[in-house]
Formats: structure tokens, sequence, C-alpha cells
């Protein structure tokens, strides 16, 4: 090789490999909520499909709902952690500013010489980030990615807020993402984002204003829910429309769409917009609540063990949430 030549890294196809999911056991019901603030079971049925949701221990953090969901995906697989070279956890509650949760669930499985990052897009974050681990995967850098989207919404949720605390439950989602097979697993994805909505999603920090608009410096998740749905339905068809026309796939050939879980109703809408059938939807927060970035990993989990999932078959997954963002993810299953 001359001197001014350079070996490029060899182009190398990404699968999901394993699953994992896990919600905490403390159950929060409709009813109970009924005590705490002016709603009632039919009320939040009707308008989220919400029944439950689940709510981390006192003791419990993000971190530990993560390696919880590890625990779980490394009881249903053969595979191993040991080996894995990145770790990308997307999460927008994290334990601390710093360390991060990657580094807490690397430290907890002992897993030598690997990357490790956190990284936040809320409630599209689990898609970013498999999104992230196949364009490491793809360009060599990386060969096993372990991916993560967990978040503990009941650490910010206010419980005086009836339009945000009938909504959030806690869980986690984990899946290994591997430089395997010589067809392409990952055919198409499309991101986007709005910025100038984010004063519509938002949890203080160090700054008290966003675009001009003062927050409410509560440190507790606010919500302006009309504007966000009014967004989603939208806004996600259209994208969905656009990923598949990327990928050349008739929206026919989709077998599964799995959104993020955030309201059933808004899943119903996007799906009516669409064209997509609501009865090959999959979604996660009937029991769990909007788990955030955990929605999309938790569904996916959830289909797998009740052998809904199949190598062969066509997914589109997609996030949308704070920020605003949005991840649509077209994937072939090979697990």
């Amino acid at each position: 090789m001359r001197p001014s030549e350079t070996a490029l890294p060899q182009l190398l196809h990404a699968e999901i490999t394993a699953l994992g999911g896990y919600v905490p056991d403390r159950i929060l019901t409709n009813d109970q909520l009924a005590g705490m603030v002016e709603t009632n079971d039919e009320w939040i049925v009707q308008r989220t499909g919400i029944r439950e949701r689940r709510l981390c221990a006192p003791d419990q953090y993000t971190s530990d709902l993560c390696c919880a969901a590890v625990d779980n995906m490394l009881a249903r697989y053969p595979v191993s952690v040991h080996d894995v070279d990145l770790i990308l956890v997307a999460t927008h509650t994290p334990d601390f500013p710093c360390p991060s949760v990657a580094c807490q669930v690397q430290a907890n499985f002992g897993i030598e010489s690997a990357g490790a990052i956190d990284l936040n897009a809320t409630c599209a974050g689990f898609v970013y980030a498999l999104h992230m681990a196949n364009g490491m995967i793809a360009s060599g850098l990386h060969r096993k990615v372990l991916v993560l989207g967990a978040d503990a919404l009941s650490r910010v949720t206010d419980y005086t807020d009836r339009t945000t605390c009938i909504l959030f439950g806690d869980g986690a989602g984990a899946a290994l993402v591997e430089a395997r097979g010589d067809q392409p697993a990952f055919l198409a994805a499309r991101l986007e984002s709005d910025g100038t909505g984010g004063s519509h999603v938002y949890r203080t920090g160090l700054r008290s204003e966003l675009n001009g608009t003062p927050l409410r410096n509560t440190k507790l998740l606010v919500q302006n829910g009309p504007m966000v749905y009014k967004w989603a339905v939208q806004t996600v068809p259209q994208g969905m429309r656009s990923l598949l026309d990327k990928a050349g796939i008739p929206m026919e050939a989709v077998d599964w769409f799995v959104p993020h879980s955030a309201n059933l109703r808004m899943i119903e809408s996007i799906c009516e917009k669409s064209g997509f059938p609501i009865s090959k939807t999959l979604y996660s927060m009937v029991m769990y609540g909007n788990t955030s970035a955990a929605t999309v990993p938790l569904a996916l989990s959830d289909a797998a063990a009740a052998g809904r999932l199949s190598a062969g078959q066509t997914l589109l997954l997609y996030g949308f949430g704070g920020g605003l963002t949005q991840a649509g993810l077209l994937l072939r299953w090979t697990v």
C-alpha cells in the first residue's frame, strides 16, 4: 500500500440478536390516582388507553432498571455482554448528570474495553440509539453494541398535575446489536427535529427560558399535551410515508408498526391518518404507562416473548417526543 492510500473499514451488516425488558414491581392503578388528583379510571382509559403504570421503588433508579433489563435479556437468549464494545443508553432521567447510566451498566456487568455513552432524545431515544448502533457497526468501528432505552419518569412527574401524572411510568428495554449476516437488517432510517417546539415538553435545569418562553422552574416534567398530540398526529404519518418511500417498501409490506407508546388515542389517530391497521401495531402503555425511551423496546420485548415476532418480518419503529424529535427505523427482523 502506498503511503497516500488508506485502508477503509469493511462495511458490516448489523442485526438485533437479543431483547430484554423490565418494569418495577410497584403498580399505580387509575383508581389509586383518583385518590391523588381529580380523575377516575373511565376518564383516563377513555383519553389515553392507560390502565396502570409501574413505579420505581424508593431505592431504584434508571441504572437499576437498565441492569434488570439486561438480566432479563441474558435469561432469555444465549448471548453474552462481556465482549460488548459500546454501550448506548437512551434516557432523559439519568441517576446523575455524571457518571452516565452507561458507565454504571458497564461497571455492573464488568464489561471491559467498552465505550459508554448516554444520549437524550427523550421518547425517540431508543430508536435514535439503534440508528447510532447500526452506523457504528456498518462503519466497522464496533462489532457488538448494547442498546438500552430507560426512564424513571416517576422521579420527575408532578403528581398534582392530572394532565401529566396519569400518563407516566418507569421501565427499561435492552437490545443487543451485532455485526452478523450478509444481508442488511437495518433497511432505512429517518430522523427529524423541530427545536422551535422545545417549550412544549421540558424539564428545567440551569436555564429558566427557552426560545424566549419563560419556563416553570419546578425541576419536574412539564408538557403541553394538546400541542404535542397535534404535532405528532400531523407529522408522524408523513414521516412514516417518507421512510417507506426512501426504502422503496409499500405500507402493505410492513408486518408490525411499533410507535412510541405515548397515548393509545394518539396511536389510533396516527394509524388512521397513515392508513396502517391498529391490529398490526405494537404498544406498551396500557399496563406500563408512557415510559418514554423504554416504550418501544418494552413493546418489542413483550411481543417477542409472546411469539408475535418472526424472522423475516418487516418492522417499522417510530419514536417521537421532546425536543421536538422524531426517529423512524425500518428493520428486517432476525431474532
